[in-house]
């Protein structure tokens, strides 16, 4: 596992996830003009009891809100798929 991803999970862990996956598809971008700073492309799913009544755009907020400066320096791109205990 790189360490960005570890990163990643430890900066979520502020949203008590019950489940956590983190693709790294950095290598399917190589070459895009993103790509060239360093930052990464990511897969994320999250399952937290903290997005319970909470629509999409807040979840979103709350994921880049908890990872904070890597969204400007680590993470080019992050595509997330967040959901409450429920609905899984």
């Amino acid at each position: 596992m790189n360490d960005t991803i570890d990163l990643i999970r430890q900066k979520l862990a502020v949203l008590a996830p019950e489940r956590i996956d983190i693709v790294d598809e950095s290598a399917q971008h190589a070459g895009h003009a993103g790509a060239a700073g360093g930052g990464g492309h990511y897969r994320l799913i999250i399952v937290s009891g903290r997005f319970k009544n909470t629509n999409v755009v807040g979840r979103h907020r709350m994921i880049y809100e908890a990872l904070g400066e890597m969204m400007k320096e680590r993470i080019h791109a992050l595509s997330i798929s967040a959901y409450a205990p429920d609905e899984i």
